[in-house]
């Protein structure tokens, strides 16, 4: 199965015309992409753009040899003006022909309409219809001749849908590539997961991209993190030719100071995991409304399938893992190891042993951490751009997290930096994703 992406983007395309968000500013040359239109073997068409045959030269892949196209949404979202002269023999779609468009006998092709359920043959691939997570719209489930299984998510503005999500893992084994909205909603990328339907070996593709999507390197940082890529309007997809998915990161330290956003980053990175462990180290305290409003800002945040363990006992936690975990956050774990151990006290750090417990608790963390056999992700606050603490114990817990998160950092796979929310990679894993040249 070949697949050539003749777009990658919504509807209005990326940048959409005459907005001015430095999103669409920023969105020139290569970056530019069309609205969604896949062309599957050079003979079928998923979806299509206002252009579809500009946008198949400019990837040298004319339209000539196209029978058949499959809609998503409703025939009056696309313009098919173009169609009657295509020589395409049917078109599929969930929703009645325009009145516009030449019936058979005058020259148009023939029209299916399609619902959740159907099921068809087209050209020796059988077509499955799904659910398409957003009323008048439907997924597509495509498996080749030779038994290679692709699934197709249109857009959606509506949060994902249980009933939808459990059609598209139904059908047994998994999918070798998936096209969905992975930015908008990874949670559909959870779901398929939780279901078996998307495993390491599936090569997801980030489609129906927008402006609401992070410009530039942020985006293939963020779809990489999830497992997912986006290809260049134009890229060429052998499914089952190309080598396999790069790896997630397994270790990620997300550092940043006060609201940086670090928080809502790490959450992001394990968005599209389907069973997540979110261990708070922070608790509760009493007569704190102040506390009990962030901690309730951040359990309102998290998906509904995570689960939350109240806990400064990480090293035993991470040694037994067996779904990702996100820690947030170290600083508040180091807190309370220092309680531990009296390490506010000038005369117990002095003398020694208040130090010596503090640094093999880290150590100790550090090998647990390194150890792990779970994706990760940790929070810790960067504190050293600071002010200068004022007190002995305050520089002592400033220096003590600096030690830590660079013990920490040099056990992770990927460190990041986030400062007023935008997110810097300071250590990655190399690149092995998969950039298909048009």
């Amino acid at each position: 199965m070949e697949l050539t992406l003749l777009g990658t983007a919504g509807p209005k395309g990326w940048p959409q015309p005459f907005c001015t968000c430095a999103s669409c500013l920023g969105c020139t040359g290569p970056a530019v992409r069309g609205p969604a239109c896949v062309l599957l073997d050079g003979t079928l068409l998923l979806d299509c753009g206002p252009e579809p045959a500009h946008a198949a030269a400019r990837a040298g892949y004319p339209l000539t040899g196209v029978r058949r196209l499959l809609l998503s949404g409703p025939a009056e979202a696309a313009p098919l003006a173009w169609l009657p002269a295509a020589g395409l023999d049917e078109v599929a779609a969930p929703s009645a022909p325009p009145a516009w468009l030449p019936a058979p006998a005058a020259g148009g092709p023939g029209w299916r309409r399609v619902a959740a359920g159907d099921t068809f043959e087209v050209d020796g691939r059988r077509i499955r219809v799904l659910p398409g997570g957003t009323p008048g719209r439907v997924a597509y489930e495509v498996i080749g001749a030779d038994g290679t299984r692709l699934l197709y998510v249109p857009p959606s503005t509506l949060p994902p849908e249980a009933e939808a999500g459990r059609a598209w893992t139904r059908g047994g084994g998994h999918y070798d590539v998936v096209l969905l909205d992975v930015v908008s909603w990874p949670e559909r990328l959870a779901t398929l997961r939780r279901d078996g339907a998307v495993t390491e070996d599936t090569d997801v593709l980030a489609i129906h991209l927008s402006h609401e999507s992070p410009p530039g390197e942020e985006l293939h940082r963020r779809l990489a993190a999830w497992g997912a890529r986006a290809v260049p309007d134009g890229g060429l997809v052998r499914v089952g030719a190309d080598p396999s998915p790069a790896p997630r990161p397994h270790r990620t330290l997300v550092l940043g100071g006060a609201r940086s956003g670090k928080s809502a980053e790490a959450e992001r990175r394990l968005a599209a995991c389907p069973d997540v462990l979110y261990v708070a180290t922070g608790g509760t305290r009493e007569g704190d409304p102040e506390w009990a409003e962030r901690v309730a800002l951040h359990r309102d945040r998290r998906p509904d399938t995570w689960s939350t363990a109240e806990t400064v006992e990480l090293t035993g936690l991470l040694a037994e893992a067996r779904r990702p975990l996100l820690v947030d956050c170290l600083s508040l774990w180091l807190t309370a190891v220092m309680d531990a151990h009296g390490a506010w006290d000038d005369d117990a750090w002095a003398d020694g042993g208040a130090r010596e417990a503090v640094r093999a608790d880290v150590a100790a963390l550090a090998a647990a951490w390194r150890a792990c056999r779970v994706p990760v992700v940790g929070v810790s606050n960067e504190v050293g751009s600071g002010v200068v603490p004022a007190t002995p114990a305050g520089r002592r817990f400033r220096d003590e997290l600096g030690r830590l998160n660079a013990t920490i950092a040099a056990e992770s796979d990927e460190v990041l930096l986030v400062v007023a929310g935008q997110a810097l990679t300071l250590r990655s894993l190399p690149s092995r994703a998969k950039h298909a040249a048009p």
